[in-house]
């Protein structure tokens, strides 16, 4: 990918995080804001927006950090076991192991006395589901052999990068970060395959 196609991402992934960012904010924190809309209270709805906005930008940069990081430990894992079968059966153990400690080690430090082990485990099963139909749609578009790759991708790597919002467990918090973070994770995963191409024809044309 060239560094045009590489400035093209990165821009077009940052205002995915900042839009995305903003309805998130606003959903999730809605009976606290809808008093500002009802009240037609305009400075303080942009005020907020701006806000949304910029974090966002944040969540976008977290986001393309964990994507160009991951592109180096696939690279890296298919050099160091030699084969993409074994290299994608370490993966999937790794996925296991992930999904598990997401509900598991949130129960055991978070949880009160009595509560119920269910909203944890809904959290994992929603990224792995999740996680399950962008990895089909890679495969979809691409290769088979990407479905494992994306699968790690959109559970393992959006874990890691959850990780702030997962150490405070503030529901408010969780949900404002997971889903862009998602949506930006996503939209790369999806959108590289057409800039990689996009390039192969350029040179194809000028060569």
């Amino acid at each position: 990918m060239n560094s045009r196609n590489w400035v093209r991402l990165f821009l077009s992934t940052l205002i995915v995080g900042g839009l995305s960012t903003s309805i998130v904010g606003f959903a999730v924190r809605w009976n606290e804001y809808k008093e500002l809309f009802a009240g037609g209270q305009v400075a303080e709805i942009l005020s907020i927006l701006t806000w949304l906005i910029g974090v966002g930008f944040i969540f976008s940069l977290i986001s393309q950090m964990g994507f160009f990081a991951y592109l180096t430990i696939h690279r890296f894992g298919i050099g160091i076991f030699r084969s993409l079968s074994l290299w994608s059966s370490v993966q999937l153990v790794l996925i296991i192991f992930v999904l598990f400690d997401l509900v598991y080690f949130r129960y055991r430090f978070f949880a009160e006395e009595g509560e119920s082990m269910l909203s944890y485990l809904l959290i994992s099963i929603f990224v792995l589901v999740y996680g399950l139909v962008v990895a089909y749609l890679k495969a979809k578009s691409t290769k088979k052999e990407a479905f494992v790759p994306a699968l790690f991708f959109i559970v393992v790597i959006t874990t890691v990068e959850w990780f702030p919002a997962l150490r405070t467990n503030e529901e408010s918090w969780l949900y404002l970060m997971l889903f862009p973070l998602l949506i930006c994770n996503t939209y790369q995963l999806l959108i590289l395959p057409k800039l990689t191409a996009n390039t192969k024809v350029v040179k194809t044309t000028s060569g």
